[in-house]
């Protein structure tokens, strides 16, 4: 399963509560609040964003789950959160082990875009086996623009695409098209689903996580293979000099996904 680290979870966290739907975000604290269970399973929990989201809206009472395949993370969480939740390593490949158990609302963020076809069919099944809702923000979009253009944007952003397309840990990912499908299945599966765009928009005053995510964009891109090197050392170099402009944004798509019973 892919890793990602606590600086680049630290560094993207506040870009990520300012970019979540604020609608969708009700709607998840309000399905809380309308079901006869306590229990919340994050999944994918990192160090606990989504609980430091979630948890001071919807109040006490309820008892959340935060379940991560790195212990590290998990570590830092518990640091953070001890006596605020329980803390399960795991590995969500294996299904079965969730935590399911009196869970009404399962959260999941930048989780999905990972996930092949077979996994959120799986996954999708299992929820509705249970009859928990789901609440799954940041998903990757596949969108990626910049104030300021350049001529290899668009190939840039294709071939990262194209790469996100490799097994993250849960078999073949779908990528920026994985938030459709988990829509469409949980629909087929009765649940009520709404969607809404949670772009990332960073800008000068988010330096250090453009700098870690072009730094990501880059070494996909160089992986992928398509694009001719000196092109790409040119485009970065380019990219490079305007995260600190004030002028310069960067647009980064994601979807937030509702799904009630």
């Amino acid at each position: 399963m892919t890793g990602f680290g606590k600086t680049w979870l630290a560094l993207r966290e506040p870009v990520d509560v300012r970019s979540r739907d604020q609608a969708l975000l009700a709607g998840a604290i309000e399905a809380v609040r309308n079901t006869n269970r306590d229990g919340i399973l994050d999944i994918g929990c990192g160090t606990g964003s989504t609980l430091r989201t979630l948890s001071p809206k919807i109040g006490g009472n309820r008892r959340w789950r935060l379940f991560d395949h790195d212990p590290q993370l998990l570590n830092e969480a518990r640091r953070r959160h001890l006596g605020e939740a329980e803390f399960l390593c795991g590995d969500l490949n294996d299904l079965e082990a969730l935590p399911l158990a009196d869970v009404g609302l399962v959260t999941a963020s930048a989780l999905f875009d990972l996930c092949s076809e077979r996994y959120i069919l799986a996954f999708v099944e299992k929820m509705s086996e249970v009859g928990a809702c789901l609440y799954a923000a940041l998903n990757y979009d596949g969108e990626m623009h910049w104030s300021t253009t350049h001529a290899l944007d668009e190939a840039i952003m294709a071939s990262f695409n194209a790469h996100q397309l490799s097994n993250k840990g849960f078999g073949l990912s779908l990528g920026p098209t994985a938030w459709q499908t988990l829509s469409e299945c949980l629909r087929k599966r009765g649940y009520s689903v709404k969607t809404a765009a949670s772009p990332w928009i960073m800008t000068a005053a988010d330096a250090e996580l453009q700098r870690l995510f072009l730094d990501g964009i880059i070494r996909a891109v160089q992986e992928y293979g398509l694009l001719d090197a000196a092109e790409v050392d040119d485009w970065a170099e380019f990219r490079t000099a305007m995260i600190d402009r004030p002028e310069c944004s960067c647009r980064v798509g994601h979807q937030d996904i509702l799904a009630i019973r």
